[in-house]
């Protein structure tokens, strides 16, 4: 992310100062708890792509400080209420708000901070801005729902999956990435261009994200290596394994993730060893890889030079995560 970070430096400078500036309130739990979690070393991707995708459409304002600053806030009340519902203990290498502040006062904050998001997409003057992140909020939330409902549910298969992933990580990436163009005045094409650009590129980010849960060190991860499998997640790691194993293995598949309580100490090295066999690990990087390459293809109408580049070059690094 480097080239885009760089590109960005000064932009991202006043998104921060934003952030902050919103997150104040009297109530002294709301900047203390949101704090915790906007400060804890986030790679601002997403807030970072508002503001490449601007600058590659060639907008000269200061809207995308704002929408910048609001993407983030989706993207961080969302977290606080995942961490809720998915009881995680960990995010980030530091204990979950939830932990710390209990399951009540995350969600309470994280609403607060939708409203603090609603407040910039008006402040921002542009009902089609409005439309498209209210819009993908509300996909955000059906994908949550989507996720609760064929939780630990292997028959499921891999198409809920993929709406789930689309709905909960990709519609976000779009939506960020679009309204750089829709602020900027650009054609229908260009706004679908980069809509397409963030929306592959998210497929990627979680699909790598995916596959890292059950192949990289906690403290790269920023979670426990290992928490998806022991919440029981059906994940595309775990959806080929099990279509690719025996009778067998499907079975020690469908106790451990459909009955996730029942799991044993050795299970998680008995999921690597299958995955590895099946190569539904590598299955799923290359799957992303595929991803990947159509964000890129699609930045192919725009004209080239460093920012073209340093987006492309933030693909290269959804996919590089996973080496």
């Amino acid at each position: 992310m480097e080239p885009l970070r760089l590109l960005v430096a000064a932009d991202m400078g006043a998104v921060n100062e934003e952030i902050m500036r919103r997150m104040e309130s009297d109530v002294r739990l709301i900047p203390e708890l949101a704090s915790h979690l906007i400060a804890s070393g986030g790679k601002r991707i997403r807030p970072m792509l508002t503001l490449g995708a601007a600058k590659l459409c060639g907008y000269g304002g200061d809207k995308h400080i704002l929408l910048a600053a609001c993407v983030e806030f989706i993207h961080t009340a969302t977290l606080l209420h995942d961490d809720v519902v998915d009881e995680s203990e960990r995010r980030r290498g530091a204990e979950t708000a939830n932990v710390v502040w209990g399951n009540q006062a995350s969600v309470l904050v994280g609403d607060f901070l939708f409203s603090r998001a609603f407040q910039l997409m008006v402040q921002s003057g542009s009902l089609e801005v409005l439309r498209i992140l209210a819009g993908a909020s509300a996909v955000i939330a059906e994908g949550e729902v989507l996720q609760l409902m064929t939780a630990n549910d292997l028959a499921s298969g891999e198409a809920s999956y993929l709406k789930v992933i689309e709905s909960k990580t990709a519609a976000l990436f779009a939506a960020a990435c679009r309204v750089g163009a829709v602020i900027a005045g650009r054609d229908q094409a260009d706004a679908e261009a980069l809509d397409a650009y963030g929306r592959d590129l998210g497929i990627a980010f979680q699909l790598v994200d995916d596959a890292l849960d059950y192949a990289a060190d906690g403290a790269s991860l920023g979670k426990n290596t290992g928490d998806d499998f022991r919440e029981g997640k059906v994940t595309l790691p775990v959806l080929l394994a099990h279509e690719r194993g025996d009778e067998t293995e499907r079975a020690f598949w469908k106790r451990v993730i459909e009955t996730p309580d029942q799991q044993q100490e050795a299970d998680f090295a008995e999921a690597l060893r299958l995955m590895r066999r099946h190569g539904s690990l590598a299955a799923t990087l290359d799957r992303a890889r595929r991803y990947g390459q159509a964000a890129k293809d699609a930045l192919g109408r725009f004209t080239p030079g460093p920012t073209r580049d340093a987006l492309a070059e933030a693909v290269d690094f959804a996919i590089a995560r996973a080496v």
